[in-house]
Formats: structure tokens, C-alpha cells, sequence
């Protein structure tokens, strides 16, 4: 295998995101990516890192000393921790501005669509079966109204109802939005669990709403639409609403358990 050096090397030129990636790859790329001196240099080129003294020249920024503690009497990891924390708190102090300017009206936030978006906010529901497998559904509709947004998840490729026994919605944030290119389900992210449904025995447990000649409409609480195919009793759709008031709490601090 390569050496260690080496590979400390190559992962000194890989961005936040990427270092976080490659660092799930296996035990040793996690410790490798861990790496203080890589995580500092990170930091230090958008915060100003503690025990550094700064000093302005020629309209440039240079370090004048550094604490050696910074590397050497700190755990591995340290300086990782130290810069999504950082990142974490730099992008809620910018949603919270938008959310601050409230509507008369409603009495809501009136910044709540742009706040979603600096976030990087999405939802996406996670179907488990009996067999303890989850089936992870990300791609949405969303519609976004005066108080409230509706979310729309559509597939030909649902897993079988009859196997399936619960339903959780979550909030998604990608953990750097900043640097999180495309929003990647791949890259890392944290979720928040909003509700659980339980879907065992769905047509007899729940609220038939009506039909048409093709689907019949299910309802769930909290706000939560099933539509069943009426030929096959398998899911076309699922749709919720979520209100505006505390979405972004519920969407964003959620169980620290999932």
C-alpha cells in the first residue's frame, strides 16, 4: 500500500468536503484525514486560528508566529472539529438574520424560502420494511406558500406496501452548505427527524380522503398524503405540509439519535 507520508501528501490538497469524504473510505484514510497540520492549514485560510498573532503587509495577511500547541498538544482532530464548528455557526448566524424580519400578517418569518436555501435545507423520507431494510427516498417537489411548504415525492420504483412498516421524514442539511457542491447525497450532511408514520395495515389504520379513477388518497398525522394505486394497492405518491412556524428548528435540530 502507498505510505502514510504520501497520502498525507495528496490529502493536503483536497478541499474540506472531499477530506471528509476520503475519510470514510476505511480506518486508516480516517486517521490520515484526521491529520491536524492539513485541518489547520484548512482553518487558518478562513478563520484566524487561536495563538496566532497577525500581521498586515503590502495588503497581505502573514503569520508572524504560530503556538506549536496548535499542532502538537492538540488531539487528532481537533482542528477538523474546531472548523465545522466554525462553518456550522457562520451560516445560522446568516439564516438567522433572514428569519428575523417578520410579516405582520402572519406572523411568520418573511425570509423563510431564502433562509431554507442558505441552509441548504431539503427533506426526504426513509421507508423501512420488515426485514429492517430502509429505502431512502431524496428526490422532491417542493412548493413553497405564505405559511407553509409542501413537499412531493414521486417514483415508479416504490418499495412493495405490504412490506413496509414505518415512514420517517427528516430534514437534510449538507454539514458545509457553503462548499457543498450540487448538494450531493454522497456528501456529508445531518439529519433531523421531523415525524415517523407507521404504515403497517395503511388502508384499514388511516383516513381514506377520496379517489379518482386511478389513485386513492390516504391520510396520516401530521399532514402527511398517501396516494395508492387502486389496480396494484402499491404507493404513486407522498406528499406533506409542513407549516412554517419553527420549520427550521424541527428541520435542523432534530434527534441527535439518526
Amino acid at each position: 500500500s502507498m505510505p502514510s507520508e504520501m497520502l498525507l501528501k495528496i490529502f493536503s490538497y483536497l478541499d474540506a468536503v472531499s477530506l471528509l469524504c476520503v475519510g470514510c473510505v476505511n480506518k486508516h484514510f480516517y486517521h490520515l484525514a484526521n491529520d491536524n497540520g492539513i485541518w489547520l492549514k484548512i482553518y487558518s485560510s478562513c478563520f484566524r486560528p487561536k495563538g496566532t498573532i497577525w500581521k498586515m503587509k503590502s495588503e497581505q495577511t502573514e503569520t508572524v508566529s504560530l503556538d506549536c500547541a496548535a499542532l502538537y498538544d492538540r488531539k487528532p482532530g481537533y482542528w477538523k472539529k474546531e472548523y465545522i464548528f466554525k462553518q456550522i455557526a457562520a451560516v445560522k448566524t446568516r439564516v438567522m438574520r433572514l428569519v428575523k424580519p417578520v410579516d405582520l400578517y402572519t406572523g411568520l418569518p418573511c425570509k423563510n424560502k431564502e433562509a431554507m436555501k442558505v441552509s441548504g435545507l431539503s427533506w426526504i423520507i426513509v421507508l423501512k420494511d420488515k426485514n429492517g431494510k430502509e429505502h431512502v427516498m431524496e428526490k422532491a417537489n417542493l412548493s413553497f406558500k405564505d405559511t407553509s411548504v409542501t413537499i412531493l415525492w414521486y417514483s415508479t420504483n416504490w418499495p412493495c406496501l405490504d412490506i413496509l412498516t414505518t415512514l420517517k421524514l427528516f430534514g437534510v442539511v449538507p454539514l458545509l452548505p457553503d462548499q457543498s457542491r450540487d448538494l450531493s447525497k454522497n456528501g456529508p450532511r445531518r439529519r433531523s427527524l421531523i415525524a415517523e408514520y407507521h404504515l403497517a395495515n395503511l388502508t384499514e389504520s388511516s383516513v381514506a380522503l377520496g379517489a379518482d379513477k386511478l389513485v386513492q388518497l390516504f391520510s396520516l398525522n401530521p399532514g402527511l398524503l398517501v396516494g395508492l394505486w387502486k389496480e396494484k394497492n402499491e404507493i404513486a405518491f407522498i406528499m406533506v405540509s409542513l407549516h412554517y412556524h419553527q420549520l427550521l428548528e424541527r428541520s435542523t435540530l432534530g434527534s441527535s439519535a439518526v
